[in-house]
Order: structure tokens, then C-alpha cells, then sequence
């Protein structure tokens, strides 16, 4: 959040210091807060609803991608076949919303927000604990 929200900043001015972010996070003074209470709701909607909201976690994803990916399948209604499967879809699906692929596309690389910021502010490194 810290680097997104000064990121988004023009010409980077008034930054927010890393301990001034905590603090307004802390006290819920941010974009989706109060943070923990927004996501408990989902959490707690995914358990009791899970025809309805599915809860994925980026670590999981990272961890074990083409488990979340045929669990995201499943939850869409869109099962891959055993075909699908042996033909590397999966893979495929995978290596083209890989952090990689996305973070190079053209739009990303190139393009610019109203700010003059490009889209590149949206990607970090894309690793676990970053």
C-alpha cells in the first residue's frame, strides 16, 4: 500500500513515510478500510456462500497456481476437461496471466494514467512477503 499510494502521487510530492502509512492504516484512515474487517467479511461470505464469492489469497496462488486455477474453474462453472488438461490449456492459461507476461504487455510497459504515471506503477515484483 505504501509504495502504491506514493506511486499514484504526482511528481512524488508529499510522500508518506512508511511509518506514517502503518499509522494511517492502523487507524483505518485508508483506501478499504478498516482493512481486516473488509476482509473478514469476504472470508466470512466465501464460507457461508461458496456458490457465490470465492476467497483466493496471493500466496496460495503463487504457491500452487494450477490448483487455484482449476479451483477458479470450478467456481466459474468452467471445469477443464482431462483433454484440456493433457493438451497444456492449464499451462497455457497460467504462463499468459503469469506476473511476467502481464507486467511486459505492451499497455503496461507503455501506456500512461491522467497523472503521467505509466501502468508500470501497478506492478511491483509480484513475489510473496514483497
Amino acid at each position: 500500500m505504501w509504495h502504491f499510494s506514493n506511486n499514484l502521487r504526482l511528481d512524488h510530492k508529499d510522500i508518506n513515510s512508511i511509518e506514517e502509512m502503518l499509522d494511517l492504516f492502523c487507524k483505518a484512515v485508508n483506501i478499504y478500510s478498516p482493512f481486516w474487517d473488509h476482509m473478514l467479511d469476504y472470508w466470512k461470505q466465501s464460507i457461508e456462500n461458496p456458490n457465490k464469492v470465492i476467497f483466493l489469497m496471493y500466496e496460495e496462488m503463487k504457491e500452487k497456481p494450477k490448483i487455484q486455477l482449476k479451483r477458479l474453474a470450478e467456481f466459474l462453472e468452467c471445469q477443464f476437461s482431462i483433454e484440456e488438461e493433457n493438451c497444456g490449456v492449464v499451462d497455457e492459461i497460467l504462463k499468459m496471466c503469469s506476473f511476467e507476461n502481464l507486467s511486459n504487455l505492451e499497455v503496461n510497459t507503455n501506456e500512461k494514467l491522467s497523472t503521467g504515471e505509466g501502468n508500470k506503477i501497478f506492478f511491483r515484483k509480484g513475489e510473496i512477503g514483497d
